[in-house]
């Protein structure tokens, strides 16, 4: 029961607390008096890019409690992880150890590399579990646009080594217990005809276009990786989002 309760809850703030988080992003953090909140973590160094973390938990944590992992979107090429700092702040207010990332972007860095990245950041928090008194059975991951769509990715491809890459501690699972995406993409091959950014974004991204790049778009959408052993997954997409 105390599992449903903490990711109920994890939902509710990924898909409501994350409207305030935005509004916050700009303004100047205030770090609540009962959160640890640490800026600029390597959690992996893939290419010498010694990629960070930020990570809040809360101050007087009593046992190993679950974390969630937050993915920034800005379409593959853009975005900071400093954007879900105001969400890794509300979460870890309600009890979970919160991360907020950073992966290699395109163009320097296409498809799978941000896929390698999130997965070394999962892997990272089950080698650091007891440092930070996470709970490595349960790990949750959210993002918005392209982090929706790495958010996804995570969920349904545990155990699929072409996707872990050599970002570090390789003894640990990427798998995570749950996802809330938030807008991202599930089909790149339907994506040209619904996103108003497609055809500018995706083509730096996979390294070319339906007509040069379909077997990338087809292996890069989640969709085409779920199976039954998927992460149980919530994905919100209003009839605006383009």
């Amino acid at each position: 029961m105390k599992f449903i309760t903490s990711f109920r809850a994890f939902i509710v703030l990924s898909t409501v607390g994350f409207l305030s988080a935005s509004a916050l992003c700009a303004a100047e953090l205030v770090i609540p008096d009962n959160v640890i909140f640490e800026r600029g973590i390597e959690y992996s160094n893939p290419d010498d890019q010694h990629l960070q973390l930020n990570l809040a938990r809360p101050k007087e944590a009593t046992g190993p409690l679950p974390v969630v992992l937050c993915i920034h979107g800005g379409g593959f090429r853009a975005g900071h992880r400093d954007g879900n700092n105001a969400l890794c702040l509300k979460l870890a207010q309600r009890g979970f150890v919160a991360a907020t990332v950073s992966y290699r972007l395109a163009p320097k860095y296409q498809f799978p590399a941000a896929v390698h990245d999130v997965k070394a950041a999962v892997r990272w928090l089950r080698a650091n579990a007891a440092k930070y008194q996470i709970d490595p059975a349960r790990i949750g991951v959210t993002g918005d646009s392209a982090g929706g769509h790495l958010a996804q990715f995570l969920g349904v491809t545990a155990g699929v080594k072409e996707f872990e890459g050599d970002g570090g501690n390789p003894g640990q699972s990427s798998s995570v217990t749950c996802v809330v995406n938030r807008y991202g993409p599930s089909d790149f091959t339907k994506s040209y005809a619904k996103s108003v950014d497609a055809a500018e974004v995706l083509p730096l991204f996979l390294g070319g276009d339906l007509k040069t790049a379909l077997p990338r778009h087809i292996q890069s959408s989640p969709l085409n990786w779920v199976t039954p052993d998927a992460a149980p997954t919530l994905i919100l997409h209003g009839t605006e989002d383009k």
